[in-house]
């Protein structure tokens, strides 16, 4: 799709929303940006401030606007933030309820639209709420994505790095299954320069404890940054902004994302972080692994753990 014609509606204005369109904007990935948000005047104020900052930026221009549902018809991709925070102490499952009803009311009004594209969510619990978000609109579950582990990946390729002093962006490590604790890091696939983690290992530039406490960092990073600030946006909205360009450019690029999956890792009928291959379809391929014994057992506890959360959800709808 040609750049003079993307249009992105982002749905929810908070920090997260407003960190993904900074970041999407600095890149130049569409022309046409429109903001939703159940505060009008945040979605107002918000378009005005990022205006100015196009005034700045150096790539093409652009306009930003806020606008309700009825822009969703001619969008080509709908970026969903909306939903209420995580507060200290609380997991990503603990808002299962509130969010899945919030969900549930956007889906419908997005629905209405005739809205053709992609969707791509962030809202927690992501692969939840991708599930309540592709039932209710009833849309080629291809079409929908959530974050997935996109930023858990990072978070962990981050910690590599710091451990062996090598730039993140030169480690390839993975996190699949759940966007929390019942997260798994794949490090039977984890390597720098085809060289495996396991070989550091063994050459004891790494243990096995460090493999387990950089694991145990990752999954309460999130939970730090909410206790000294409250809230997690910048990351989240880098990697928003790097799946959203790959599906408006087509790139058909590899990410961790929030898929759903219909026998892939033995796991049936709920969305959760796997690789896959994304472009203008949204999901073009979902890339199954061969995943270590444990690493097998682990993702498929935290498969049942996002179906009985998806339960939960589900029961807040009726």
């Amino acid at each position: 799709m040609e750049n003079s014609t993307r249009k992105v509606v982002l749905v929810g204005c908070g920090m997260v929303g407003n960190s993904f369109l900074y970041s999407a904007m600095n890149r130049g990935i569409a022309q046409h940006y429109v903001l939703i948000d159940a505060f009008q005047q945040a979605a107002e104020g918000n378009a005005i401030d990022l205006s100015d900052a196009v005034a700045v930026l150096e790539n093409r221009f652009s306009t930003i606007k806020a606008g309700d549902y009825s822009e969703c018809k001619d969008a080509d991709l709908i970026v969903i933030t909306a939903g209420r925070p995580q507060r200290d102490g609380e997991t990503r499952l603990d808002i299962v309820a509130d969010n899945a009803r919030i969900m549930q009311d956007i889906a419908l009004k997005i629905k209405a639209s005739g809205f053709k594209g992609v969707t791509l969510i962030a809202s927690n619990p992501v692969d939840v709420l991708a599930s309540v978000y592709q039932k209710v609109t009833g849309y080629a579950k291809n079409k929908v994505i959530s974050s997935g582990t996109t930023l858990d990946s990072a978070r962990l390729r981050r910690l590599v790095g710091n451990k062996l002093n090598i730039a993140p962006a030169s480690v390839n490590a993975y996190v699949l299954g759940e966007h929390g604790d019942s997260s798994v890091s794949a490090w039977s696939k984890a390597s720098i320069m085809q060289k495996s983690i396991a070989d550091f290992v063994a050459e004891g530039k790494l243990t096995e404890k460090d493999l387990e406490d950089m694991h145990q960092q990752m999954i309460k990073m999130a939970y730090t940054i909410i206790d000294l600030k409250k809230a997690t946006f910048y990351g989240i909205g880098v990697c928003l902004s790097s799946i959203a360009k790959a599906i408006l450019n087509d790139e058909r690029s590899t990410f961790l994302v929030g898929a759903k999956c219909e026998g892939e890792y033995n796991v049936k009928g709920t969305y959760i972080g796997v690789p896959a291959v994304i472009g203008a379809n949204g999901i073009e391929e979902i890339i199954e692994w061969k995943l270590a014994k444990e690493e097998q057992v682990q993702f498929e506890k935290s498969a049942t753990q996002l179906h009985e959360a998806l339960n939960v959800a589900l029961a807040a709808l009726k």
